[in-house]
């Protein structure tokens, strides 16, 4: 694998991570066992079947969590210090721990990008929520769904657009994800305030 793939496999991994960690491990997974990916780095655990059995499991629980208003954002919540980490480890992985330094940059890396996804998600879907109907929910979750897998596809496959769209998607979740937590707060506020009136 070039250099180019390599990190663009690596960061379509973690960005995808930050949306849906357990999908993300199992198709990852799945590809390598069926052959038609070849694993970069220490990754290769991924396609052991327990590994598969594992996060195929959870990612069809992530898929429920995530159809149901307010689930979907305690799920969120919970995953913020797991997708994170995940993210981080499975970049330094698929760098391979030969090189220590190099592992551990990949890691940052891998954990800066993951969490601006899942901010990003995390943020959009709280607010989301905040509407009585289920159908914008419904429409997100599985607009997320298929973002993962084209941006996965994409990271493999053309990984130098890849690369620019995920410098895209970073400069626009900087710029998003103060704005989402601001209307968080003031959500927050608004429902702590009807509470107590």
């Amino acid at each position: 694998m070039d250099t180019i793939a390599l990190v663009s496999a690596v960061a379509g991994i973690s960005w995808a991570s930050g949306f849906r960690l357990y999908l993300v491990l199992f198709l990852v997974g799945l590809l390598a066992r069926l052959g038609f990916l070849p694993l970069p780095g220490d990754l290769h655990l991924l396609q052991h079947e327990f590994v598969l059995v594992a996060s195929g499991l959870m990612a069809a629980i992530e898929f429920l969590a995530d159809k149901v208003p307010l689930v979907d954002s305690i799920w969120d919540a919970a995953h913020t210090v797991i997708r994170i980490p995940a993210a981080a480890i499975l970049a330094g992985a698929a760098i391979g721990f030969d090189d220590p330094a190099l592992s551990l940059a990949a890691a940052i890396a891998g954990g800066f990008i993951a969490s601006g996804a899942h901010l990003t998600k995390a943020g959009t879907r709280a607010v989301i929520n905040s509407s009585p109907e289920p159908f914008s929910n419904w429409a997100a979750s599985f607009t997320e769904d298929g973002l993962v897998l084209a941006g996965l596809w994409l990271a493999l496959a053309h990984p130098v657009i890849f690369l620019v769209l995920l410098a895209v998607f970073l400069a626009l979740a900087v710029w998003l994800v103060p704005r989402l937590l601001r209307a968080m707060r003031a959500l927050f506020r608004r429902l702590t305030g009807a509470a107590t009136g």
